[in-house]
């Protein structure tokens, strides 16, 4: 819109420098003239002192004249103040000048006697006029800019049609005007001048139209007004939605921002700055009352909106608004687009919004509604419901709402139909509506990526106690669901579902069933696997009796999940017996679920087709919560199948992205922290990221405590801390026994044994496998089995082998083969790792061929810390490696094993426990202190960290 008032120049012209270097030639060349138009606030002044500056430094007399709208009844007011600042020769001055004498009192000393009086006035004003053209002339090279000819008054506008019709021969002229249009497409208009631009062929012309700045240099702007490098993109964009790109409001937004470094993407809508409230409200006065009443509808509407919209909401005819908006386009209050018109930008909208007499609103917020209601379709329900608020009917208000979240639900758009039944619930609508909608909110929150708004609004309806015994009971029973999925609350939501059985037995025997299933479903927090395996019975119970097939179809995926994760061999049978006919959101959270017991059983085949299925189910749905389960499941297979190529970039993509759901934040994060540790070596990362990941995760169903477990124990037991490494194991253990998981028990078990062997504990590591061995039998679960064999494999180290269990080497061999047929490569070279290093402590022949043979299958997986590992076991029990030739060099830099010793040396460590905390030789370490000291210029290990950085 338009913003007149001086600008504050910021630290550099944003978006003009190609205009720049365009214009500089045209004004370098004499005479020249350079027309510069676009709307007020767009930086015309600004453009101007730029293209001014190279002329100033060269010598050449520049003088600016800004027109003002009040100097209308002061003739030449412009020009004579730009001309009193001049010094011209006296000698080069024409008798005509001294006709200036009385305009001009600053150069009276230098112009020419008065001329007698004029006899007529006409000709007294020409005399004057002649006399000003005689003195620009007389300056020589000289570049004259006169700046909103808007509002020249009438000589001025004759001065500068008599210059440029016969322009001086060193004249170089700039001239702005504001203009909403570009040049040459206003048939009523002279494109902003007040007169023709006609000069003689020989004037070099150039005629511009500043447009507004584009998102990328509106953001470019504001990280130069902020002092920062660059601005996030949605920022810009908003900023520039805000602001239409004008200069001037840019800054005038950001100006409370001004020297701070910090990014203010986060920020909600900007407060109006008052300067653009009274510029806009200064150009509605000059408005005719038809035109001020179009520009309110505009306001009120807020979007692009059609002639007749415009007429019905200010209640007016199609002619007399049509005429409304020539005049407030021509101002440049409005812009038009594809046959709409709109304010031009959100900032310019709200002032309008708030000129508009505050009686005076709601009425035109009815017409508003009335008028979308009859002329679009289909119907726009989310703007009818504000429309409606702002007209204080609140009931039509949250009626529209619950149809667009309907609509939204239909569309299987589930976060825009949770917001809307939000917005529907915050209205304030009576108790039957309200009731309702929070129904059907509670039905569709579960397939999208909700915030603890939801629960909060669930419980507040609960706590009215208006609702009968069904409603109650579906409403907890998806809380519970929420709460279970979503929002991290374990136990809590476990007990929601429960509270919900008994209202739902009294309405309906399909959800009760239903809510049964659900908590059936066992996790590591949770309850014992028997009570799991009692509430499945009683849901079984119930299935009989149960007609709905939408129902019966929850119940039976959640029979088939439960039996799955509980390793039970009739799992696959449950399976077998789902419905064909299963909804495309049941599809995806079923199929998830089974592939996730899949691989974590040791069942990948059967895991490939349910995830395969997942997949398919999740790309007909536009669910983010599902997607986000089939992604994390996905991953953790690639995890637990050593497809490790590109899988840390994606557990940590996914990590940002699924902060708000508890369980999926934290498989992602057990990912990253797992290849962390593994391909990367980074110990204290890795450590960090796998504790995150346990204090994230809700219930978890044998997976996050139980590898972040283990791998923490592998870090104590590579450092030779193997009484941290028992208490690492201990309390997931508890978990484990207290529930009675041991199919649970895959990833953890066998470095549990290894931890208790290593910590003089063998009769407790006997027990631990005895009490595998019980809680995995009849159950299917391989590669608990092969974490069995594992186990008693490792036992062979402390009393030789079993009874009929075979040699230690044949156990060791089975283990491994084991996992190989599991396609799992991690556990398989973990055991020949287990093994090779048994062979090497006794003595026996083979010891460095197994290692040799981990360690090929470690590089295969990109395992860098496993094989450092497995090369320090070589030498120290005596093998030599042999280093592959071509290492990078890094010079007078750390190279990051380096700077990994350097940074431990720096916290106190000595060389010894570094080399266990990094898997590196005490003398390897030694050497890299050594170099690090050399290298950074520090004689003492007190001194690196000051000298390392970050």
């Amino acid at each position: 819109m338009n913003a007149d008032p001086p600008i504050p120049l910021p630290a550099a012209l944003t978006g003009r420098s190609a205009l720049l270097d365009d214009l500089r030639p045209v004004l370098g060349r004499r005479p020249s003239v350079v027309v510069i138009t676009g709307e007020a606030g767009v930086g015309k002044s600004r453009l101007v002192r730029e293209l001014l500056t190279r002329p100033r430094s060269s010598g050449t007399p520049t003088l600016a004249a800004r027109c003002r709208e009040s100097d209308a009844s002061f003739p030449y007011a412009p020009l004579i103040e730009a001309l009193s600042l001049c010094r011209p020769r006296p000698e080069d001055l024409p008798p005509v000048t001294g006709a200036l004498r009385g305009l001009l009192p600053e150069l009276a000393d230098l112009l020419p006697p008065a001329p007698p009086p004029a006899d007529d006035p006409r000709a007294g004003q020409h005399r004057v006029l002649r006399a000003l053209c005689a003195l620009t002339a007389s300056l020589g090279r000289v570049v004259l800019a006169v700046e909103d000819l808007q509002w020249a008054d009438g000589s001025t506008v004759a001065f500068l049609r008599a210059v440029v019709s016969d322009p001086p021969p060193g004249l170089g002229l700039v001239l702005t005007a504001r203009s909403s249009t570009l040049p040459h497409t206003d048939p009523e208009g002279d494109d902003g001048l007040p007169f023709p631009l006609r000069p003689p062929a020989h004037v070099v012309v150039a005629e511009r139209h500043l447009a507004p700045l584009s998102v990328a240099e509106t953001g470019a702007m504001a990280a130069g007004l902020l002092g920062a490098r660059a601005v996030p993109e949605a920022f810009a964009d908003r900023l520039h939605r805000w602001t239409g790109g004008l200069p001037y409001v840019i800054e005038e937004v950001l100006r409370e921002w001004s020297g701070t470094t910090a990014c203010p993407a986060g920020t909600p809508e900007p407060p109006l700055p008052a300067s653009v409230r009274r510029v806009v409200v200064e150009r509605l006065r000059h408005l005719p009352s038809d035109a001020r009443r179009v520009v309110a509808a505009a306001a009120v509407l807020g979007d692009p909106a059609p002639v007749h919209l415009l007429g019905a909401v200010a209640g007016l005819a199609e002619q007399e608004t049509r005429r409304a908006l020539a005049a407030a386009l021509k101002e440049g209050v409005v812009r038009a687009a594809d046959g709409s018109y709109a304010l031009p930008y959100e900032l310019a909208r709200r002032a309008a919004y708030e000129a508009v007499a505050e009686p005076e609103r709601p009425v035109l917020h009815l017409r508003a509604a009335r008028a979308l209601t009859r002329c679009t379709s289909p119907l726009p329900l989310v703007r009818l419901a504000e429309h409606y608020r702002c007209a204080g009917l609140r009931t039509q208000a949250v009626r529209c709402l619950e149809a667009a979240a309907d609509r939204a639900a239909r569309g299987g758009d589930a976060g825009t139909a949770t917001d809307r039944y939000l917005d529907a619930l915050r209205g304030g609508p009576s108790a039957a509506v309200r009731d309702r909608v929070a129904l059907k909110l509670a039905r569709v929150a579960l397939n999208a990526r909700t915030g603890p708004q939801v629960p909060a609004a669930l419980r507040e309806v609960l706590g009215q106690c208006s609702l009968g015994p069904g409603p109650s009971g579906e409403i907890r029973l998806l809380l519970g669901l929420l709460l279970r999925n979503q929002s991290g609350s374990g136990l809590e939501a476990l007990e929601e579902i429960a509270r919900a059985v008994p209202d739902l037995l009294a309405v309906s025997m399909g959800q009760a069933a239903r809510a049964l299933a659900i908590i059936a479903i066992p996790s590591l927090k949770g309850w014992p696997v028997g009570e799991h395996r009692r509430l499945l019975a009683e849901a079984e119970r119930l299935l009989p009796q149960v007609d709905e097939e939408d129902l019966r179809s929850a119940v039976l995926a959640n029979r088939a999940t439960a039996l799955a994760l509980m390793g039970d061999p009739s799992a696959w049978d449950a399976v077998a017996d789902l419905p064909e006919a299963i909804t495309v959101e049941a599809a995806a959270r079923v199929h998830a679920n089974l592939a996730g017991a899949a691989t974590a059983l040791g069942h990948p085949e059967r895991a490939r087709a349910f995830q395969a299925r997942a997949w398919q189910a999740v790309r007909t749905n536009q669910a983010p919560y599902l997607e986000a389960f089939v992604e994390t499941t996905d991953m953790l297979a690639a995890f637990t199948s050593g497809r490790w190529a590109g899988l840390l970039e994606r557990a940590e993509r996914a990590e940002e992205q699924y902060q708000d759901v508890p369980d999926f934040h934290a498989e992602a994060l057990l990912v990253c922290g797992l290849l962390r540790l593994h391909t990367k070596g980074q110990t204290d990362v890795a450590r960090r990221l796998l504790d995150r990941a346990v204090r994230t995760t809700a219930l978890d169903t044998g997976i996050v405590l139980t590898s972040a477990a283990a791998a923490v124990v592998r870090v104590h037991l590579a450092a030779d801390r193997p009484a941290q490494a028992v208490q690492a194991v201990e309390g997931v253990l508890h978990h484990v026994r207290r529930t009675g998981a041991w199919v649970w028990a895959t990833a953890l078990a066998p470095p549990a044994v290894q931890a208790l062997i290593r910590d003089g504990r063998d009769g407790e590591a006997h027990r631990l496998v005895a009490e595998l061995a019980d809680g995995i039998a009849r159950r299917d679960a391989p590669a608990a089995r092969a974490a069995l064999l594992t186990c008693r494999a490792l036992l062979t180290a402390t009393t030789g082998p079993q009874a009929g269990a075979g040699g230690p080497d044949a156990l060791h061999a089975a283990a491994a083969d084991a996992w190989a047929a599991l396609e799992r490569p991690y556990e398989a070279a973990y055991v020949r790792e287990a093994w090779g290093l048994r062979l090497l402590a006794a003595g026996a022949a083979g010891g460095r061929t197994v290692l040799h043979e981990a360690i090929a299958a470690y590089q295969d997986i990109d395992a860098v810390w496993d094989v450092l590992r497995c090369q320090r076991g070589l030498r120290e029990h005596g093998q030599v490696t042999v280093r592959r030739p071509g290492a990078l060099g890094y010079g007078d830099h750390l190279s990051p094993r380096e700077r990994a010793v350097a940074r431990l040396a720096s916290l106190g460590l000595s060389n010894r426990e570094i080399a266990r905390e990094l898997v590196l030789s005490h003398r390897t370490v030694e050497h890299h202190v050594a170099r690090a000291l050399r290298k950074l210029g520090v004689s003492s290990r007190t001194d690196i960290g000051s000298q390392l950085g970050p």
